[in-house]
Formats: structure tokens, sequence, C-alpha cells
């Protein structure tokens, strides 16, 4: 939650120009644990008679990644593209030394499977700077996909950085967040278990977010970790699928909300748990809160805060 005024607050940057093709869709599906056959209209958009899957789709938190990849095919340079636009009015931060903090999705329009033949943007500002002392600072931002055409705004992000260190420059402290914990006496409705291996990094960082942290142990060694350390937001997205193939029959306009802290790094090779509660209210769409965690098999937390907001549908699978 952000305050209404302080440094750097309301700061635009650039407008980012995006684009997508149906293989960007394809390549995140298979990236975040897409399964088949159940979820061959994320994989399959060309069947045998050369027509798209009746049902192919974009995977609802597919944007998160657009101001990453921008409208490139090809790899580019991470450091430089995300130290380009200093915030005015605080100090200048390295991006080298940076983590994500949370972030929170809405869904407001179905994407398209491609964006060819249209023109879109991500436009982003800042909501809060917040000097958390000798730990770092943290930045916080909305991004909303959007329509140049129409003006219509497909998903919007609230998002926060943390600048490991970097703290201590007279800044406020922020406001108190908000936390969603599970319930602590029943057991989850549903959970998922995801194997991560020394190459699931290397596939996840096709999508567009090339940080060395991801790729190579030097940054990972010099910020503590001791080497290489897996997306944050690759965890985030395969408990967003985690919870639609759970309780939204994998059906993209069943998922209306989604939100989640980082807690921990994962590792390579880390076996994650995703524990998800049905919380019980339904609203006037038909859709319910559903809170969860994602652990390391037999050690820690590593997203908390977790909520999602999902039109539960079909069989509920408790363990995939």
């Amino acid at each position: 939650m952000s305050s209404d005024s302080g440094p750097g607050v309301g700061f635009e940057f650039p407008a980012i120009p995006v684009s997508w093709l149906k293989r960007d869709l394809l390549l995140f599906a298979a990236s975040i644990g897409a399964t088949y056959p159940d979820e061959l209209h994320f994989l399959y958009p060309l069947p045998m008679n050369q027509e798209l899957h009746p049902d192919f789709a974009a995977f609802p938190t597919y944007p998160i990644v657009l101001p990453f990849k921008h409208t490139d095919q090809e790899v580019v340079d991470f450091y430089t593209r995300s130290s380009s636009t200093p915030i005015k009015g605080v100090p200048k931060f390295d991006s080298k030394y940076s983590l994500d903090g949370e972030r929170k999705m809405e869904f407001l329009k179905p994407l398209p499977v491609t964006s060819q033949g249209r023109s879109f943007e991500v436009r982003s500002k800042v909501l809060g700077v917040y000097d958390k002392g000798k730990p770092g600072t943290v930045v916080e931002t909305e991004q909303r996909l959007v329509d140049t055409d129409s003006g219509e705004t497909y998903t919007r992000v609230v998002g926060s950085g943390f600048y490991v260190g970097q703290g201590g420059w007279g800044g406020p402290k922020g406001p108190k967040a908000v936390n969603y914990p599970p319930p602590s006496d029943r057991a989850p409705s549903a959970s998922r278990t995801t194997q991560t291996s020394p190459e699931t990094a290397l596939l996840y960082r096709l999508n567009g977010d090339y940080n060395p942290l991801h790729a190579t142990p030097e940054p990972g060694q010099k910020m503590g970790f001791g080497g290489v350390i897996i997306h944050g937001l690759f965890t985030w997205n395969t408990a967003a699928h985690a919870v639609l193939q759970a309780f939204g029959a994998s059906k993209p306009a069943n998922l209306k909300a989604f939100q989640a802290r980082f807690a921990a790094p994962v590792k390579p090779g880390d076996t994650l748990i995703t524990e998800m509660w049905r919380m019980g209210e339904r609203g006037a769409d038909g859709a319910e809160e559903v809170r969860f965690v994602v652990r390391v098999e037999g050690g820690r937390t590593m997203l908390t805060n977790g909520r999602a907001v999902v039109r539960v549908e079909g069989e509920v699978r408790s363990k995939l």
C-alpha cells in the first residue's frame, strides 16, 4: 500500500512498447509447468487441421514478463536495460543488487494470443520509495499493459523491488504491509509439488528476464546466496499455475487476481510445495479467495502472503 506523496511518488517511467507471438506464450506455459494433455490449450496452438486450438489462450500471468522482454526476440543486456531510467528525487540504485519483493496482479481483459497487428505498451509509475535502513530500499511501482489504440488496460501489476544494502538515505520507512496468512486450524484444500532442476532458471529466463543472477554463480555469490538462484517470478508463476489448475479448471478467465510476497530464494534442484486453502466466501461473480504458501520440501517458506481470487470450477484436485 503506497502513500500519496513522498520522494519519487508519481514519477512516470517512459512507456515501453511490448509485443509477443504465439511461440512466446507456448514457451512461457511450458516453463512454468503447464501439463500434457490437460493443458494443451496453453501448449499447442496448431492441431492437424492447421487451425488454432479452439481454446488456445495465453496463461493469464504472461504479461508479468513483458517489462523485461519489451519487443525483443533476442537476448538483451539485463543490467543496461534495468538501470536505464533513474527515479527523480531519490538516489540512483544499483540494479545488480536488487530482488523482487512482492507482486500483485489484476486481470482486466483476456490477453490476445499474439500482439501482431496491434500496439501495446507497458506504462509504469512509482507508488512509493521506502528507506529500510541498512538492509536496503523498497521501490513500489504500478505497471499497466495498455492497448495504445483503445486506451484499454489489460492487466495491472503492483510490485515492489528490494535494492539490497542501498538504504540509509533518509527516506520514509513506508506503510505497514497488509498480510493474508493461511488458516492455521485446518489442512490445505489442495497442494502441488514442483520439482526444479539445474536447468529450470535457464529455461524460464528465455521469456525475457535475462538477469545473470539466474544463470551464472558470481552475482549470487556477491549477494550472499552462494551461487545461482531461480527467478522469484518463476516460483510466483508456478504458484499461479497451481491455483488455476487446482481450482479454476485451468481456464484463464477464472483467475481474477493473484499476489504473493517473495520470502527466500529458491535454489536449482529445490522441490517446491504449493499449499492452498479455499476461504469459502464467494463474490457476486462466483469467485472466491484462495490463500497459499510455497515452501521448499523440508525447509523454508519461499512465498508468503499468497492470495488469489478465482472462480472455482470443476473437481478440485488435492494432490498434483
